[in-house]
């Protein structure tokens, strides 16, 4: 299997974390996507094959949103997939939609309204190499940020950049009578830009900071980790990296190495 990612225009990045491509050549093969607190756009090459191990398969081209568990997904076959992972309010600030309807799901962003006439799976799939590709999903970025206006939402914005920035260890209720708002309206506010409450956003925020600690190696018991990230001790860690990442700390990582951050465990 084969992994690369790529930057994102500087342009595009205030929605767009970064681009990336997976290929596997396996006759078959699963993997398991990971709780990143970020939606993404995929797109399969040739037949769509790739499914959730409970459900329907994939669309060629779809968009998630957040999502708040990991998920197993099958291949009965050999696979090629581009995406883009996306900045956690993009799916307001691009597509024009409220997050929150595309939590735990997806769709076909072909179906939208975003880029009118832009028909981008079939670009994608006309595209003679990664880099036209690429090219394809830039252009549709911009005319979808273009025809949206980039939809501002300022304190909530700050409110994402702000527990991030503190990898969730920010307190809520402090920053919410800081942006003037009430309990109610914070919360409403935050999720249809985001897709989750603030308090889950913090918790994946807090797990993936552990999560990098974790990929670098920088410890020498696991208990360093927990307690570096304020969790109470280290079985509420556990506990936490199975909720968003399906498995123990040691098993991610004797699975997760060269992958990309959003699929993290590739097993034939």
């Amino acid at each position: 299997m084969q992994v690369q990612q790529f930057a994102v225009p500087e342009v595009l990045q205030a929605h767009v974390r970064y681009f990336w491509t997976m290929e596997s050549t396996a006759a078959a093969a699963s993997f398991r996507t990971i709780v990143d607190g970020c939606p993404g756009l995929l797109f399969q090459h040739g037949a769509a094959g790739l499914q959730p191990q409970a459900g329907k398969p994939w669309t060629r081209l779809l968009l998630h949103g957040q999502a708040t568990q990991p998920l197993e997904v099958v291949a009965d076959e050999p696979f090629r997939l581009i995406g883009m992972c996306l900045q956690p309010g993009a799916l307001a600030s691009v597509f024009g939609l409220e997050a929150e309807e595309l939590t735990d799901s997806c769709l076909d962003p072909d179906l939208l309204a975003a880029a009118p006439g832009f028909r981008l799976a079939e670009r994608l799939g006309n595209a003679d190499s990664v880099a036209g590709q690429l090219e394809q999903l830039t252009a549709y970025l911009q005319v979808a940020i273009n025809r949206q206006g980039a939809a501002p939402a300022p304190c909530i914005d700050q409110a994402v950049q702000r527990i991030a920035a503190a990898s969730g260890g920010l307190n809520l209720r402090q920053l919410q009578d800081e942006l003037q708002l009430s309990e109610r309206s914070f919360q409403r506010k935050f999720k249809q830009r985001v897709g989750v409450s603030p308090k889950m956003f913090a918790r994946i925020c807090q797990f993936q900071e552990s999560l990098g600690q974790l990929r670098r190696a920088e410890y020498e018991k696991l208990s360093d980790v927990a307690y570096a990230h304020e969790y109470a001790d280290q079985s509420h860690y556990i506990r936490a990296f199975r909720e968003f990442a399906g498995s123990t700390p040691q098993q991610f990582r004797q699975q997760a190495r060269g992958q990309v951050e959003n699929f993290p465990a590739l097993r034939r």
